[in-house]
């Protein structure tokens, strides 16, 4: 069976098209990231509410307040919210919601089971954790007292009260917070980044403005020396501002992520010429920045420059930085394969976000939490970020529809999520990568024409990619120019003979087609081979067998394919007429009343209905049925 994937990886091993800096994953140099003890996740604590005290371990030094509220041993009457929803459903529905995966949904119910149950340690605990994750800032400080014991949840909690504290324009408080006990490992540096702007929010500009003191290399020198530079400048101090600013650039990483502060400090200098070569270099090599591209066009059409960030946005960028790096040290961890210390990173990384954000607004930021969220499986809340994201540059819009597209398409929702590629495609026309992921959708969705309209555009013809050619050759061979999808498949083979998406493809049209099936079952086999876990190339495997003769093997071929994909109807099919052949009527008759269940495309309904009516007696079904 062929497969077009819906995602723009297309083909192992090679490099996919990436729109510039909103659509990429910004990386840091290779810092060592601490061990964590990782915090036990909201879905596998207790799964009840706790109707007495009795026998519970305090695991909080809040639940053995003596002022604490009496846990009721019954409940009577139980109670509602003003909505009429008790607190047993709602406790029930966040815990279904947070074995989910739907972490949002999860906090919500919680939080709202807490209002009515404040005496329940469980459901308070419970709650806490929800909301870190969720970003309910006020939840958390609320319930901060739950996580004094447990120093990684109560250090985090400390950061949500600084934000709070900031919000509230309470600096000095935020401040004292920051300058309270050390923070235990990870959240030393996350303090660390927040001291300059929060100390100067406080008034006190001899911390802020306090010389870096940072080793070579070390990328937390760059974000302070980042910072300085902008305090510096908020204090008008511009001629050391600039020697900070030069500072970075002179480091590439420090001038991949700041070029773009740089040309507009160079703006509000009024030298606008050298704003523009910085904007323009910004915009150079693979680690283009997005937003350079709105800040050269504002500069062109003579509009004012940008105002110097307030402080909290100062304390908001260094919350970005923050959950940059522990994004980087969640990919670390996953590599190799510590899916416990990759999950507590992934997870800071968003708190670190929604923490930004509660400060101050930003597409960029909302495209980050998106991209986060996505990244550990939150797919409702990643879409809220995703669409939260405007339409003021056309780099992070577009990247954040694709993201959108891409998430709608995994929910079983194609047709929006072509609608979310179209809007890319208007926002930032003509860009590879857009075109590329919108024709996958059109032909995912089998509008075979208008896909390869979006293919044969200037803008994709001009790189003639593995993956263009790749779904070039699919469009063409549904529309049954073979010839033409022959040449295409075999062309992007040429440049990767190894790849197994490429050789299933094509060993699949010569089988099918009998235009070379020995040759083409030598390279499904190769495929096979390369990737022994898909189903659907396992499918083309069997269906090699089947159009050989080999009926038993193609069989037992089929079988596993089918335990694989089960919900797939062209695989269930032709385990249907492989069972025909070796004489099992009766259970190809069950795998043909089987594809009708699985939605299948209208000729393969028609050619299932008249199989279970007359077999595989007539000749035109000897030969299977068309993909």
């Amino acid at each position: 069976m062929r497969l077009i994937p819906l995602r723009l990886i297309l083909i192992a091993g090679v490099a996919a098209f990436a729109l510039p800096g909103a659509a990429q994953e910004l990386t840091l140099p290779a810092v060592p990231v601490p061990p964590v003890e990782v915090i036990p996740p909201i879905e596998v604590l207790s799964p009840l509410i706790v109707p007495t005290d009795e026998g519970r371990e305090p695991a909080f030094a809040g639940d053995a307040e003596a002022t604490a509220p009496p846990i009721p041993e019954v409940w009577s009457p139980v109670p509602f919210d003003a909505s009429g929803q008790s607190a047993y459903g709602l406790y029930l529905s966040g815990r279904l919601a947070a074995m989910r995966g739907e972490r949002a949904l999860a906090a919500d119910l919680l939080t709202r089971t807490h209002a009515l149950t404040p005496e329940q340690p469980v459901v308070a605990d419970e709650t806490f954790r929800a909301a870190l994750f969720s970003g309910d800032v006020d939840a958390v400080v609320r319930l901060a007292p739950m996580a004094q014991d447990t120093p990684l949840l109560a250090d985090i909690a400390r950061f949500f009260r600084i934000v709070q504290s900031l919000k509230l324009n309470d600096a000095k408080r935020a401040l004292a917070d920051l300058r309270g006990q050390p923070f235990s490992d990870p959240y030393g540096a996350i303090g660390r980044y927040l001291l300059p702007a929060t100390a100067s929010a406080a008034g006190d500009w001899d911390a802020a403005l306090a010389p870096v003191q940072a080793v070579a290399g070390d990328p937390a020198g760059l974000v302070l020396r980042h910072q300085r530079a902008q305090l510096l400048e908020a204090r008008r101090r511009h001629d050391e501002a600039e020697v900070e600013y030069k500072a970075l650039m002179a480091i590439p990483d420090g001038a991949r992520l700041f070029r773009v502060d740089y040309g507009a400090f160079l703006e509000r200098r009024g030298r606008r010429d050298a704003a523009a070569q910085a904007y323009r270099a910004a915009l150079d090599g693979p680690g283009a920045d997005a937003s350079a591209v709105v800040a050269l066009e504002r500069l062109i059409r003579g509009e004012r420059a940008p105002l110097l960030p307030t402080l909290q946005q100062i304390v908001a960028d260094a919350l970005d930085f923050a959950a940059l790096e522990a994004s980087d040290a969640a990919i670390q961890f996953e590599r190799s394969s510590e899916d416990g210390a990759s999950r507590f990173y992934s997870e800071l990384s968003i708190m670190m976000l929604h923490l930004a954000s509660a400060l101050d607004n930003d597409d960029a930021r909302d495209l980050r939490l998106g991209q986060s969220l996505a990244r550990v499986a939150q797919s409702e809340a990643a879409l809220a970020a995703f669409q939260e994201v405007g339409v003021d540059n056309p780099i992070h819009y577009a990247s954040a529809q694709m993201g959108l597209a891409s998430l709608l398409a995994d929910t079983d929702r194609p047709d929006q999520a072509l609608e979310a590629l179209r809007r890319a495609d208007v926002a930032f026309p003509d860009q590879p990568a857009v075109s590329l992921r919108l024709a996958g959708q059109l032909l995912a969705l089998k509008r075979y024409d208008e896909g390869l309209n979006v293919l044969n555009r200037p803008s994709l013809n001009a790189y003639q990619s593995i993956e263009v050619r790749f779904l070039k050759g699919a469009a063409l061979e549904a529309l049954g120019r073979l010839d033409e999808a022959e040449a295409e498949l075999w062309t992007a083979l040429q440049a990767a003979p190894g790849n197994p998406v490429l050789l299933n493809h094509l060993g699949y049209l010569w089988v099918d087609s009998g235009r070379r099936v020995e040759q083409g079952a030598e390279m499904i086999a190769r495929a096979f081979a390369a990737d022994p876990r898909n189903g659907n190339i396992q499918d083309s495997l069997g269906w090699s067998q089947y159009r050989r003769g080999l009926y038993t093997e193609a069989v037992e071929t089929l079988e596993q394919a089918v335990a694989k994909e089960p919900a797939n109807a062209e695989i269930n099919d032709h385990l249907g007429d492989a069972y025909w052949q070796v004489g099992r009527r009766r259970e190809a008759g069950w795998q043909w009343s089987r594809v009708l269940t699985l939605d299948p495309d209208p000729e393969r309904r028609t050619e299932a209905e008249l199989k279970l009516m007359r077999g595989l007696t007539d000749v035109a079904f000897v030969a299977g049925s068309q993909p």
